[in-house]
């Protein structure tokens, strides 16, 4: 109002200040400042208009404000237009209206005029004097805000959650807090940072801060995230700006309040866009929905449908009976989504008693009802429950007699359904009523054929319905592709599955991360190492992320391989890339420590899993049992154990195992005794490993009657005992020099079509050279060779032992057996030891003091330094007899240890999370 009133005349008209037209009235032109007061309105309006409108002279103005504008205006027009007219004479600028002390709004139409500058300046000195000017704040250090444990994060997405980022940090040790800053604008995002703060004591906290700080660049969720110490400022600034709150620096005015149908309008507008951009985060979900003041039907339907989806079906049935106790009616629409719920919680019942809820209150089942409760029945794939699938067929036969037509989907979960229970002939029914209905097969309908064969093993057929979709002009998608893929990789066919992504290629489609991680698998399979990472560098160049899954298989395949280096880069390789370590990771990695009996290393893994933030599982515990039991060590052994119980966590037969055999290898057999006793008292059933170990661990002994009690023990519980059973009890018999025994169960295996492997010919002939019958074990050497089978160096370390433990009688088939022995050795290139050596040279000296046919021809077989130790050897004459049986016996060890196989540690691999 100042502005206007200190305006020249001239540039002041009615249509540059309002945009209505002035009062027609000529009264109203003829108006000049008057001090004498108008007609005084009542107080209740005297209020200032939205806007001002032309209207007839009232009696009494509304709005004085109003009268005095036009006053000002028409004054002005008058005095331009007549120049002999002069307004009343204003004393100052600021002359107010008679009514300004009134009106409640004067104050900010206007204001006061200001003082004198003499009285302003006396104002400013004595508020100089009497209120000294507040000395600045001196800036704090940073350092003293710093938290021990935290750090800084950078460069996040910013639709990450606290839990992604606590699932990846807490590698490192323990959190404690994941702070996320949100963004200024939208609340409900990230600004793209925030704080870790691990826990523990501080040098622990600090510790795991530091190994973060580390990884500094790593790649998270397509990210290079800035990681390092947090300086301490961020606490400082909050410090600064709670001090100027305390102060009255920042005094903000919270009156604006909406009214009750806005906030609610806006709440339920909040819990759909919650409800559509983050599912996954439920208690974000359920706030927005409690916080809806007055929730309708649409609001309860989306939030079982929401419970439904999570498959919880408990709250989905407490939100619709909340829903009843309002007042408000269930539809079909809401009843369905409570069905759905009731389907993926596999409680079929539940979904058949709101089915005839539904029919009670008259209220009609639509297709899609249907369709929910024929998938419930599909998918619950229990082949002993074939019942399901009939219930199915009846929910299908009503449909149609309800006059609703099956769609094709329908068609299509039925052969899902019959596949997971793998029952062909019905899949192949449904797939022919499906054409007897009109719908022609599409790619669906064929992949439910692919699928069925693949998982059944019968992917000749597979690849038969593979042409037959061709010849229809259907094309392959990337799940029919997979599931050829996965069908090969079940049978170990590894050229056809590289055949089939070949193929996938040659068509122009992408292979996604699933596939990948597929073709690794395979790649690990043959042992082709480094294609299986030739591959994940092409998933990285296809943009595509690497997960858990796609590095599993590699750490998995070099643990076992013995390649702990190469597991080691990989898994730092994994870390790196944004994927966390799982327990199945760490449980790779000691597996293969302890196939290589590196305990102390085994044992070191699990205090980095516990930093991690990672419990071990009875799979953990059980490697490393088993680890102990291959050194003998029972009370490491039976000291996991313990702790495995005390954990309670589940103990099974391959824990068992472990402890059996813990106590064969020591050979505590009473202890293994009272193993078995406990394994019965759970009710956990020997199986053919239990037996193998307690057959071997007889044998060590030399106990050939209790090695034949468990074996009868076997064949009455129905355990049909493999290779690795006869092989050990035929070792018992060699070590208790029953060879006839040994023989007779060489005739049973081939009575029931079990055939000896290289490892039971190398127990038989170790057993006729113990009995002193080289002529024997020479025979059963050959008899290996007939069966296609090739010896390896121990079966020529024992036999050639053995022939020249007896060369001195020199028999004719002595030499030649020696001759051939030794041109077959010099064949495979294969050499001797140094002590092999030393004993089979005193050997000779017998009967070639002065060298001969068969020392030159044995001497082929020794290491490459032999010459040089010769002549000490050549002095060495003084061993008895006994020595040389006590050298000839020096193997025992290995064929002791000939019968355990691979069976020790060869587990599933899905026992150790690998798949």
């Amino acid at each position: 109002m100042e502005g206007f009133l200190s305006l020249p005349t001239s540039q002041c008209s009615t249509s540059s200040l309002f945009t209505s037209r002035p009062h027609s009235s000529s009264a109203a032109t003829s108006v000049s400042f008057s001090l004498q007061p108008p007609p005084q309105p009542p107080e209740s309006n005297l209020r200032r208009p939205k806007s001002i409108k032309s209207s007839p002279k009232p009696k009494v103005p509304s709005n004085p404000l109003k009268n005095l504008t036009t006053t000002i205006s028409t004054t002005t027009t008058t005095t331009s237009n007549n120049p002999s007219h002069v307004p009343a004479p204003i004393e100052s600028e600021h002359t107010t209206h008679p009514l300004a002390s009134k009106l409640r709004l004067s104050s900010k139409f206007f204001p006061p005029p200001p003082p004198p500058p003499s009285v302003l300046q006396d104002t400013q000195n004595e508020t100089l004097i009497s209120e000294p000017e507040a000395p600045s704040p001196q800036p704090q250090n940073p350092e003293k805000f710093r938290q021990d444990g935290k750090i800084f994060i950078g460069n996040l997405p910013n639709w990450i959650r606290k839990h992604e980022v606590a699932e990846f940090f807490r590698q490192f040790g323990p959190i404690k807090d994941v702070i996320l800053i949100k963004a200024h604008n939208e609340i409900h995002r990230n600004a793209g940072f925030g704080f870790v703060i691990y826990g523990g004591p501080p040098p622990l906290a600090e510790k795991s801060a530091m190994k973060a700080v580390e990884f500094d660049g790593v790649e998270f969720h397509g990210r290079i995230l800035t990681v390092k110490l947090d300086d301490g400022k961020r606490l400082m600034e909050k410090a600064e700006e709670r001090a100027r709150w305390v102060e009255g620096y920042q005094v903000q005015d919270c009156n604006n309040k909406s009214k009750w149908h806005q906030e609610r309008e806006g709440s339920r507008k909040l819990f759909r866009k919650i409800l559509e951009s983050e599912p996954e985060n439920w208690q974000k979900v359920v706030t927005a929905f409690e916080r809806i003041t007055k929730p309708a039907r649409r609001e309860f339907g989306l939030m079982v449908n929401y419970y439904a989806r999570r498959g919880d079906m408990h709250r989905a049935r407490e939100t619709f009976e909340r829903m009843r106790a309002r007042g408000i009616e269930p539809t079909s629409h809401v009843y369905t989504n409570l069905i759905h719920a009731y389907a993926v919680g596999r409680d079929m019942e539940e979904a058949l008693s709101c089915v005839r809820k539904m029919k009670e209150e008259g209220i009609e089942m639509t297709l899609v009802t249907y369709s929910i409760l024929v998938g419930g029945f599909a998918k619950i794939g229990n082949s002993d429950q074939t019942c399901n699938m009939e219930r199915a067929e009846a929910l299908v036969r009503e449909m149609e007699e309800e006059g609703i037509d099956a769609p094709i989907d329908i068609y299509h979960t039925m052969m899902d359904g019959y596949t997971m229970i793998g029952n062909e002939e019905k899949c192949l029914i449904v797939f022919e009523r499906l054409k007897e209905c009109g719908f022609i097969p599409s790619v669906i309908s064929y992949g439910c054929l692919i699928n069925l064969y693949s998982k059944i093993g019968k992917v000749s057929k597979a690849l038969e319905v593979s042409k037959m979709m061709e010849c229809d002009g259907i094309k392959h998608n990337m799940k029919t592709y997979s599931m050829l893929i996965n069908g090969f990789l079940k049978l170990k066919d590894w050229a056809n599955a590289f055949a089939i992504f070949e193929d996938l290629v040659e068509d122009g489609l992408k292979p996604d991360v699933v596939l990948y991680n597929n073709i690794i698998r395979a790649f690990c399979g043959m042992g082709n190492m480094d294609r299986a990472i030739h591959t994940v560098k092409e998933m990285l160049k296809e943009r595509h992320r690497p997960t858990t899954r796609t590095f599993m298989p590699i750490i998995h395949a070099f643990a076992r391989a013995g390649e702990m280096r190469r597991a080691w880069e990989v898994f730092d390789v994994m870390r790196r890339s944004g994927c966390s370590p799982t327990v199945h990771t760490f449980n790779a990695l000691i597996l293969g420590l302890t196939e290589k009996r590196q305990m102390e290393k085994a044992v070191e893994i699990l205090d980095e899993m516990t930093l991690a933030g990672i419990s071990p599982n009875e799979h953990t515990y059980t490697t490393i049992m088993h680890g102990y039991a291959s050194l003998g060590d029972t009370a490491k052994a039976f000291g996991y154990f313990t702790k495995l119980r005390n954990e309670g966590l589940e103990i099974d037969v391959y824990t068992y195992e472990a402890l059996l055999k813990a106590c064969c290898k020591s050979g505590r057999m009473q202890s293994a005794l009272a193993v078995t006793k406990e394994m019965s008292a759970r009710k956990i059933p020997r199986n053919t490993f239990v037996y193998n170990i307690l057959v071997d661990g007889w044998a060590r002994r030399g106990d050939v009657w209790e090695a034949a009690d468990l074996m009868q023990q076997m064949k009455q519980e129905g355990v049909q005992p493999d290779i690795h059973t006869y092989t050990s009890f035929i070792n018992a018999c060699c070590k208790a020099g029953d060879m006839l025994r040994a023989m007779k169960t060489i005739q049973e295996m081939d009575a029931i079509g079990v055939k000896p492997n290289v490892k039971t010919y190398t127990t038989l002939i170790h057993g006729w050279a113990r009995a002193s019958l080289p002529e024997k074990a020479l025979k059963c050497f050959e008899e290996m060779k007939l069966a296609g089978l090739k010896p390896d160096k121990a079966v020529y370390h024992c036999l050639m032992t053995s022939l020249l433990s007896r060369a001195t009688f020199a028999e004719a088939y002595i030499y030649s057996g020696v001759l051939s022995v030794c041109r077959e050795m010099i064949d495979s290139g294969l050499t001797v030891d140094m002590g092999t050596a030393v004993h089979w040279s005193r050997c000779l000296r017998k009967i070639e003091r002065t060298g001969g046919e068969l020392t030159e021809a044995l001497q082929k077989t020794f290491p490459p330094d032999w010459s040089s130790y010769h002549t000490i050897a050549a002095n060495s004459d003084t061993e008895t007899d006994d020595e040389l049986e006590s050298d000839h016996d020096d193997n025992d060890v290995y064929f002791a240890n000939v019968t355990e196989g691979d069976h020790d540690l060869d587990e599933d691999a899905t026992d150790y999370g690998y798949e």
